[in-house]
């Protein structure tokens, strides 16, 4: 049996094994917080520092908004004009047009070969005297056509392809004039393939001119950190002769990048809702007079919170750059005197 001795003195090791467990855990948790008040006045030191400005800060803001907000409506029109081409549900559609002498019957059993196809999602009919009716309303000749002895109009199967592939259309559209009771199939996919060329391109045109004002971004950003820098030589210059590293002398303009970009970015999106907010009315006219319902759809919260993201680290890579560059050039030019000085204090300290 283990005496009372060998336990007390067991005892205790276990204690200072938790108390030195507690102690690092606390210590982690004491270091994480410090870093963070650290990184947390820094930020609002410069967000300060920006503010006691507001002339210089809000031309700055504006000159990054300015060109943020021209990718940004390009990106908005293209992505209303891909709803738009997806709104419009008879673009890739097949029209069959039926024989004037089919009957009913035989109209439903065109109807149900077609459906039957791998290739067809949906069939649509329209009969002879529907298709009058819509003409009468369409055309403003109601009552001329009403004097008609027969119907000249013939049915109609609105045929929709269940694939989105253009270049299948002609094979099917031929297969489907081969059926009985089928007098013509007519697809146009030349508006199509235009409108399918005109997305791609201005996606093209959209990505090049992102790219570019993006860039500008960052130079532009990198710029005004270095005229910071250089306004804030002496300051660095002190903090680096007593033992302030790189790292952290290079916080403050990081976070004074971040805050031009994040400003830009809200720049951004409030001329690009203002720019929709003055389209949108002359937009709902246009799509009125075509009968179509379609509305401009505007930024949602996703996308304003991505646009600040992008615009933040447009304005960190800026900054990044410029303190690269610039900081570590600065180095303090230590005299013999001040050298001396320095020596005295690093002894009785």
């Amino acid at each position: 049996m283990m005496s009372r001795a060998q336990s007390a003195k067991k005892s205790p090791g276990k204690k200072s094994v938790k108390a030195n467990t507690r102690a690092a855990g606390n210590a982690g948790h004491s270091w994480f917080g410090q870093l963070f008040h650290q990184h947390q006045s820094v930020a609002v030191d410069s967000l300060s520092r920006l503010l006691q400005e507001p002339g210089a800060s809000f031309l700055t803001w504006s000159v990054i908004g300015i060109a943020l907000a021209l990718p940004l409506c390009l990106f908005l029109f293209l992505q209303n004009l891909q709803q738009l081409n997806t709104s419009l549900d008879d673009a890739g559609n097949i029209s069959l047009f039926m024989d004037l002498a089919i009957d009913e019957q035989a109209l439903e059993a065109a109807r149900v070969e077609i459906l039957a196809l791998n290739e067809v999602e949906e069939v649509t009919v329209i009969t002879s005297t529907q298709a009058l009716i819509e003409f009468q309303e369409a055309s403003g000749f109601g009552n001329a056509l009403d004097g008609l002895d027969e119907n000249p109009l013939p049915a109609v199967l609105i045929v929709n392809p269940a694939t989105d592939d253009t270049e299948s259309l002609p094979a099917l559209s031929a297969r489907l004039e081969t059926i009985a009771g089928v007098d013509l199939a007519l697809v146009d996919l030349d508006w199509m393939r235009r409108l399918y060329g005109i997305i791609a391109m201005a996606e093209r045109l959209t990505g090049g001119f992102a790219l570019l004002l993006c860039l500008g971004v960052v130079l532009a950003i990198g710029n005004t950190v270095r005229l910071a820098i250089e306004n804030r030589r002496d300051e660095i210059v002190v903090v680096k002769l007593v033992g302030g590293t790189d790292a952290y002398v290079s916080r403050p303009f990081l976070y004074t990048g971040i805050w031009f970009g994040v400003g830009g970015g809200v720049v951004a999106g409030i001329l690009a809702i203002t720019a929709f907010v003055t389209m949108s009315g002359p937009f709902s006219r246009l799509m009125a007079l075509y009968n179509s319902d379609f509305s401009l759809s505007w930024l949602g919260v996703s996308d304003l919170l991505s646009l600040l993201l992008v615009a933040g680290g447009l304005g960190l890579a800026g900054a990044w750059l410029s303190v690269l560059r610039h900081l570590r050039q600065i180095e303090p030019l230590i005299t013999e005197q001040a050298a001396l000085v320095l020596d005295q204090a690093s002894r009785v300290s």
